[in-house]
């Protein structure tokens, strides 16, 4: 542990991943909510959670096939800003049924397809004997995170009436953890390697 606390790898991963429980708190706790101030009606939360899940099934399996054959760090990248840009591109979208849906999916894609590259880093940084540990420690990054999506959406929406300034710190956390895993240290996948 005292390795890996002193390591600028490891560090950046908590950063990351700390942003990702803090935008899948803040989503599930304050998406019916948003819906709700759009004027639309509980059924289309309800769908919207629904089509998340469906979609971070095929979000998950996929980020595992893919930190197979590509580099883990630059699939964080990719989903850390893909979620920046779906959540700009539903801010400038009307807000009907069909936005939330799509949103919903898009998103749903990118909702927990953290969690295998981020662990599977841990395993490339440090080995298996510690992965329990180490990744365990990331998990708490992402639960304190989670505390403040979910806690600060209530404070966007007690305070301001909306979840605006929400989103968009949001979009800017997602874009930042999406550049502090480009300096992460991480060898190319094992058949590259030996291919080249």
């Amino acid at each position: 542990m005292r390795q890996a606390l002193r390591d600028r790898s490891y560090l950046l991963l908590h950063a990351g991943f700390f942003t990702c429980g803090l935008h899948v708190a803040f989503l599930v706790t304050h998406l019916p909510g948003e819906v709700a101030l759009c004027g639309l009606p509980a059924q289309v939360s309800a769908n919207s959670l629904a089509l998340i899940g469906l979609a971070n099934i095929v979000g998950s399996l996929g980020a595992g096939v893919l930190g197979q054959r590509f580099r883990m760090k630059d699939l964080l990248f990719y989903v850390y800003a893909a979620r920046a840009l779906i959540i700009l591109v539903y801010l400038a979208a009307p807000k009907s049924a069909l936005t939330f849906y799509t949103f919903s999916l898009a998103l749903g894609v990118t909702f927990l397809a953290t969690v295998p590259p981020t662990a599977g880093l841990v395993g490339k940084l440090f080995g298996t004997r510690y992965l329990a540990t180490l990744f365990g420690l990331t998990l708490l990054s992402h639960q304190i995170g989670g505390f403040f999506g979910a806690w600060l959406g209530g404070v966007a929406r007690a305070s301001t009436g909306s979840y605006d300034w929400m989103w968009y710190a949001d979009a800017a956390l997602a874009l930042a953890a999406a550049l502090s895993n480009l300096p992460i240290r991480e060898a190319p996948p094992q058949h590259q390697a030996a291919a080249a």
